[in-house]
């Protein structure tokens, strides 16, 4: 290997170390709690997107161990040879009845699933329309394809029927409007009824991406779709297991053609090796708990809104949130990593956020708040931007 022809990742680097924007990797030393070890200190976490506390529920620890004896370690293949166990299909079969929808198929991770997904949905000749602030991983299943892309200002339906009237009038084969059901850096929910409206109106395929609304809205966490009772319109739903369901994972919840199709093509499906048995179990322990445990989901929406309230009365510009997912905008990237740094001094963890995943003048700590935060948490935490807010004047 030439270390010159690999300079410019240290000049990269540099310009990172230059703006304020370089970061190390926070090592947690310990379980994912609301209450965690992160580089040695104990910290109020509230980065984690463990929303329910499922992550360490000792349910799911119990169906991974038990599978793990049962099963092995590993499946040993790909789905499509000999990698297809009969917990896998359990775990479709019971995601299906629990989102409403003829099917399910589960891939390795949310990014993975939206990968796999989009370029068989639509390719050449196609159109896809997409929310300017949907997440990289439906950015990237869309450069997988060769269709078209065009993209509407964020929950802007103006834009959005624009966008579709320019599809039609040039003559597309097929049209796609994608979009996130929960916006993972702001927090604020799609406008998912005019979506449907509109897509209806002209024609248009609808996806959604629930990974930050799968075990958060809806009922028992069914997720936007639910949320605005929208069962049987909305044609693609596509989630994560490893957020509010506390391992790992995603899934597509669509018509039983579709998954076949998917099974056939989609390309991570196809050559990825499939969860070990102990994720899986895992996976099928939280859906018991999303369905038999309500009163987690009412404790994250109370500790929700408790600490969003909080945050605002100390005037601290938390956006356009209306989910647990709160972020306290700082203005330019050094200033939201100066915020993030000293919160960890003073012992609690919101991670910095900065460009390219924002925008520089909108650079922020994102919080998200848990089911198994206790009041005392949430104070101290609050005291804690209180006093931080203050000294770099995000406070007046």
């Amino acid at each position: 290997m030439s270390a010159e022809q690999l300079k410019f990742a240290e000049q990269e680097l540099e310009t990172l170390r230059q703006q304020g924007l370089y970061r190390k990797l926070r090592i947690l030393g310990g379980a994912q709690g609301p209450r965690a070890v992160i580089d040695g200190r104990e910290v109020v976490n509230l980065s984690s997107n463990n929303y329910l506390g499922l992550a360490t529920h000792p349910k799911l620890i119990k169906a991974a161990v038990e599978a793990t004896e049962k099963y092995g370690a590993g499946s040993g293949a790909v789905r499509t040879i000999i990698g297809t166990m009969d917990l896998h299909m359990e775990l479709e079969e019971r995601l299906a009845k629990f989102k409403h929808t003829e099917a399910v198929l589960v891939f390795q991770s949310g990014f993975t699933t939206n990968s796999g997904v989009i370029p068989v949905v639509i390719g050449e000749g196609d159109v896809v329309i997409s929310d300017e602030l949907n997440h990289a991983s439906i950015i990237d299943g869309v450069r997988l394809t060769k269709a078209a892309r065009k993209v509407y200002p964020h929950v802007d339906m103006n834009g959005l029927e624009m966008r579709l009237k320019e599809a039609n009038q040039e003559g597309y084969r097929r049209k796609l409007v994608v979009t996130d059901g929960v916006f993972s850096m702001d927090g604020d929910i799609c406008p998912l009824p005019d979506i449907v409206e509109l897509a209806e109106k002209y024609g248009a395929i609808t996806m959604i991406d629930d990974a930050h609304a799968s075990g958060v809205l809806g009922r028992n966490g069914r997720g936007t779709v639910d949320h605005y009772n929208l069962h049987g319109r909305v044609d693609i739903q596509v989630g994560t297991l490893s957020k509010a369901i506390g391992v790992l994972g995603g899934y597509v919840a669509t018509s039983k053609a579709l998954v076949d199709l998917l099974i056939h093509k989609g390309r991570p499906f196809l050559f990825s090796t499939s969860h070990p048995p102990g994720v899986t179990a895992a996976n099928l322990a939280a859906i018991d708990i999303l369905e038999n445990e309500p009163e987690l989901i009412e404790r994250l929406w109370e500790n929700t809104k408790y600490f969003k309230s909080g945050l605002n009365h100390l005037g601290l510009n938390t956006g356009k949130s209306q989910t647990p997912i709160t972020p306290v905008i700082a203005g330019e990237g050094a200033k939201a990593m100066k915020l993030s740094d000293r919160l960890f001094e003073e012992r609690v963890f919101a991670q910095g956020i900065g460009y390219p995943t924002v925008a520089n003048d909108k650079s922020r700590v994102r919080t998200i708040v848990t089911a198994t935060h206790t009041k005392e948490d949430l104070d101290f935490a609050l005291a804690a931007f209180e006093k931080v807010g203050r000294e770099l004047e995000l406070i007046k």
